[in-house]
This record gives structure tokens, sequence and C-alpha cells, in this order.
């Protein structure tokens, strides 16, 4: 059977390409690589330097535009793996400093999770496996 060996890079569509590129670099700490103009959209490129993965936000510019909801169709969301449990209070912490809206750390059987949302309205999660 063919395989694959992980995520290669994820693209999202936002509704402002600049702020979106702003956030996620202030946020996250991912670092803008290039800036293009497609056919009918705008993407700006980053990439976490820790882990090499590229996140492509891409700005269309005749879709309709509407703030992103996961019980549609499509993605629900993204979740970016932390080391240790106590990388997830980190992040919480942080999140606050930046402003930005997030859930509470919830514990659950397998892992923990931290939940927050971008600019426009994408599902993000920092997610802890607990050890086996």
């Amino acid at each position: 059977m063919a395989s694959f060996t992980g995520i290669s890079h994820l693209d999202l569509s936002v509704s402002d390409v600049e702020a979106s590129a702003q956030w996620y670099a202030e946020v996250l700490g991912l670092k803008r690589v290039a800036k293009s103009e497609r056919e009918g959209r705008t993407m700006v490129v980053l990439i976490h330097p820790d882990t090499n993965l590229i996140i492509g936000l891409n700005e269309h510019h005749t879709a309709d535009v509407r703030t992103f909801d996961e019980r549609n169709s499509g993605l629900d969301h993204v979740g970016f793996a932390v080391p240790e449990r106590a990388d997830l209070d980190a992040w919480q912490k942080r999140l606050a400093e930046a402003g930005v809206k997030h859930s509470p750390v919830e514990d659950v059987e397998v892992g923990a999770a931290l939940v927050f949302r971008d600019p426009d309205n994408i599902q993000l999660e920092f997610w802890w496996t607990k050890p086996r």
C-alpha cells in the first residue's frame, strides 16, 4: 500500500491575508517566507521554525467570505502537538497575554487540550497526548 510521511503544509482561507499573517507570526511564532499574487487570490506562506510546518494563508478575491464554522463540511480544527502537559499552561498564559480568546486547559482520559481561534474564527488547538 502507498504511504505518506506526514503533513507537508496546511493552507487556510482567510478574509484578510495581511492581518492573519501578522496574527500567526505574533501568536504562534511563525516566520513569513513568501507572498504571491495568484489568479483570484493573494497568498502568504509562513513556516514554523521548530517543526518546519508550512502554513499558507489564502485571501480569495471573489469568494463570498463568511466566518469559519466547524459545523460545516470541511475542516473541523487544526491541532498542534506539545511535548509536555505543562506546555499547555504556558500556552494558556501566552494566549491570555496576546489577548487571544481561548478555553481553559481541559484534561481528558487520553491527554489535554487548549482550544483557541484565529481572526477568522478557525478553531485551533494545542494538544498533549498522555503517555501510555
